[in-house]
């Protein structure tokens, strides 16, 4: 990615608040590295910034409170249990397992039937491969950072080699909000064109050609971080081609060179031994194809690998992500950088959960514990549920403080200036607010709509000697 995800307007954040002054009060500033170690805790290993937590947190840009504890890597799962609001969504074993059984299903065999998938849904490319024809590189190297660079090599590897090219599990780098994301696609394909598809594998059946819509765009949405990020990559093999892993530990570099010379050693063979004017090759004289190049290697078009009906075999569709990876860019460059979140933090804030010597169990006080997360500002949605592990605990708060927030965020957009619920009961009732505001007006029709109707309903009620219905200041009105 060229530059850091983040957008300035007039010198700070666009969608921030007032800039923190800096105070003593205030936490200085400090290495980004010690800094989300200090709000981790002593010992605390920091949690992996996955693409689905991103895609997550792209939905809800103006949450700064997920900023900071996914950007400093923190187990939000844990967290939320020692606050006393355990997260109500999880993957169970069985999914897992079962979802795990089917990729190695479609990784079998060098991965011939998700060749035979790619070739059928986007076109042949090409004679059918034969057996060992498609380039698998072994990708596993020390660390996060040695299997960044590995991948790194094998796909400049791939873009120059003219044939098919399948990475399982590489690891690409993406920035946001100024910390790095380590990401880890199920697979990335490489045409002998030069360009590339993301290969999405989910567990969930494709029954009588449709899936469940909810889970396809999860999906949609999770891949557009992958294309994203492999856009950024792309470009900087194109733009520097040898200069790999300059900024990698040496001994990482060194493996991955290892790993890769062999095959390439192969390739520049085989180009040897082509003679001049064959398919696949310029001949002498000729002008090279023009092929894809940077970001326009990285297809915007996804290929989902599913179970068909009930069964383990697979099927594929291919998923137009343009909308999803449009919304993601924009959504990650309004984030504000963690730097500045965490700069207007109380002096001392940590999120450490000071676990006993089992490692599991937190001894830390629930209410000092709930005071450092409340010093982060969130933006509470009820999307929330289904996506953050702290969301029942956020949603306590907001209803604790009658944000209409907790309504949803489309009647919060209605609502415009009123923030609270009792802000919008009063100006409903014409105790509070402008009637010339549009919101106010709207509420007032509607109160004196509602009034009618319960009358009418009252009426009819004390006809029939039933109670009853509530009038304005009473319980059942609010």
């Amino acid at each position: 990615m060229n530059g850091s995800l983040h957008h300035r307007e007039h010198g700070r954040d666009a969608t921030a608040g007032p800039a923190a002054s800096p105070t003593a009060g205030h936490r200085p500033a400090t290495a980004l590295p010690r800094l989300l170690a200090e709000l981790r805790g002593p010992g605390a290993a920091p949690r992996p910034l996955d693409a689905r937590a991103l895609a997550a947190l792209a939905a809800n840009p103006g949450c700064r409170r997920r900023a900071l504890l996914d950007g400093a890597g923190v187990d939000k799962s844990a967290l939320a249990r020692a606050l006393g609001s355990p997260a109500g969504f999880g993957r169970s074993e069985f999914a897992f397992v079962r979802g795990n059984v089917f990729e190695a299903r479609v990784q079998a065999d060098g991965g011939a039937e998700l060749i035979r998938l790619l070739r059928e849904r986007f076109g042949a490319d090409g004679p059918v491969p034969e057996p060992g024809e498609v380039n698998v590189p072994d990708l596993s190297a020390p660390g996060p950072e040695g299997r960044t660079a590995r991948t790194r090599l094998a796909l400049a590897e791939a873009f120059a080699g003219g044939g098919w090219t399948l990475l399982f599990h590489p690891m690409v780098r993406l920035d946001v909000a100024g910390s790095p994301a380590a990401l880890e696609p199920d697979a990335v394909a490489v045409h002998p064109d030069g360009s590339c598809t993301v290969v999405e594998v989910k567990s969930f059946p494709v029954v009588d050609g449709s899936a469940d819509a909810a889970k396809v765009g999860a999906a949609a949405r999770q891949a557009a971080v992958y294309v994203l990020a492999l856009r950024g990559l792309a470009e900087e093999i194109d733009r520097q081609p040898a200069s790999g892993g300059d900024t990698l530990p040496a001994q990482a570099q060194a493996q991955a060179q290892g790993q890769v010379q062999a095959p390439a050693r192969a390739a520049d063979a085989v180009t040897r031994e082509r003679p001049a004017g064959s398919a696949g090759a310029p001949g002498a004289g000729e002008a090279p194809e023009a092929g894809p190049h940077g970001a326009g290697r990285v297809r915007s078009t996804i290929l989902l690998v599913c179970p068909k009906d009930f069964s383990n075999l697979p099927t594929a569709e291919p998923v137009d992500v343009r909308k999803q990876l449009a919304v993601t860019r924009r959504q990650l460059d309004r984030l504000t950088r963690i730097e500045d979140i965490a700069a207007a933090l109380p002096e001392g804030t940590t999120f450490d959960l000071r676990l006993a010597d089992d490692d599991r169990t937190p001894t830390r006080p629930p209410e000092e514990l709930a005071a450092a997360v409340d010093a982060v500002p969130a933006a509470y949605a009820p999307e929330c549920l289904a996506a953050c592990e702290l969301a029942f605990h956020c949603r306590a708060r907001s209803r604790e403080a009658g944000a209409v927030e907790a309504l949803g965020r489309g009647v919060r957009g209605e609502l415009g200036g009123l923030t609270t619920v009792e802000s919008v009961l009063e100006a409903a009732f014409g105790e509070h607010g402008d009637p010339a505001d549009p919101a106010v007006s709207a509420l007032r029709r509607a109160a004196a709509l509602r009034a009618e109707a319960l009358a009418t309903a009252g009426d009819a009620a004390g006809r029939d000697g039933l109670p009853a219905a509530h009038r304005k200041g009473e319980p059942g009105c609010r």
